[in-house]
């Protein structure tokens, strides 16, 4: 009977435990157990494992829970990037001036000779003119001066031991012809402070508001003796060009009325010393110095004037009749 009953027992523990298991009571697995593979509880399924497809169901691409997606591969270092159409040109493709064709490369390189050769003679005879006498100057100095006056004369007055001290006015009057046969003598005109009035408070003067006067005069007394009588072609030239300057103010002062001409003009200047500084212990007049030049006839100039004039209107009607006969 005992035989039996573990018999039994045996069979019943095989039933709940399986075949190869020697199973306790209720069918659990006795420790030494030798049979079967054990289930372990609650064991985790692998990341990623798809659940199986139901039949007649396409299976679902197997993706990896949780795997990164592969980056972008790095470019080599050094490629270069496609040109886009009106970019940057190409690696190893000619620009500037090799770009153009042999003829215009021609043109370009004879272009910038030319500039170049007139630099170079610019500076030259600038430093020619600043530079002490030598052989050059004593041989060539009329060819320097004919190229650097009166536009690019060049001084070091500003850096002199001695600088410029002295206050210079220049004042104009004018004997006009009226159109009833008079002649009247204007007032006297002060055209240097006419250009400090248009200099005062202007942040961007004209360069003929600063120097346009002040230069024609350095360039009359530079040409002319203690008698005021020209010294050579460049006094001559000088008193033309202080003629048309009077002529020019005193048309934008209104001196002369309707049907007035201007006959003559006189210049005179008015210097004034510069007031030392105290430190200097310097002692100088303070009295101003007058110089008055004579009378001067500008009938030559009037009559280019009024020949120029002339010529405007008749320009003016041929080209009205032109129009009304269009």
């Amino acid at each position: 009977m005992d035989a039996y009953d573990k018999g039994s027992d045996a069979r019943q523990g095989q039933g709940q435990g399986g075949p190869g298991r020697t199973g306790g009571p209720g069918g659990e697995a006795g420790p030494e157990g030798t049979g079967g593979v054990p289930e372990s509880a609650g064991a985790p399924e692998p990341a990623g494992a798809s659940e199986p497809a139901e039949p007649g169901e396409p299976a679902a691409d197997v993706e990896s829970a949780g795997a990164p997606e592969p980056a972008d591969a790095p470019e080599p270092a050094g490629a270069p990037e496609p040109a886009e159409p009106g970019g940057p040109a190409e690696p190893g493709r000619p620009t500037g001036v090799a770009a153009l064709s042999p003829r215009y490369q021609v043109g370009a390189v004879v272009a910038l000779a030319v500039v170049a050769v007139a630099v170079c003679a610019h500076i030259g005879l600038v430093f020619l003119h600043v530079a002490p006498s030598n052989t050059l100057t004593k041989q060539h100095g009329s060819v320097v001066d004919e190229w650097v006056f009166p536009e690019f004369e060049q001084n070091w007055k500003l850096f002199a031991p001695n600088p410029l001290q002295q206050n210079v006015s220049v004042q104009l009057r004018a004997e006009i012809s009226t159109a009833d046969g008079e002649i009247r003598t204007t007032r006297w005109y002060d055209l240097s402070a006419e250009d400090g009035r248009a200099i005062d408070g202007n942040p961007l003067p004209s360069h003929t508001q600063q120097n346009e006067l002040r230069r024609a005069w350095d360039f009359f007394v530079a040409s002319h003796d203690s008698e005021d009588r020209p010294v050579g072609l460049r006094g001559t030239l000088s008193e033309t060009y202080l003629r048309r300057i009077a002529l020019l103010r005193l048309d934008r002062g209104g001196a002369a009325g309707p049907g007035d001409v201007v006959e003559r003009v006189q210049y005179r200047s008015r210097t004034t010393n510069v007031e030392p500084p105290p430190w200097s212990g310097e002692k100088v007049s303070d009295r101003p110095t007058v110089r008055e030049l004579p009378w001067w006839s500008v009938a030559a100039e009037n009559r280019d004037d009024r020949a120029g004039k002339s010529g405007q209107a008749a320009q003016s009607g041929q080209i009205a009749q032109e129009g009304g006969a269009a």
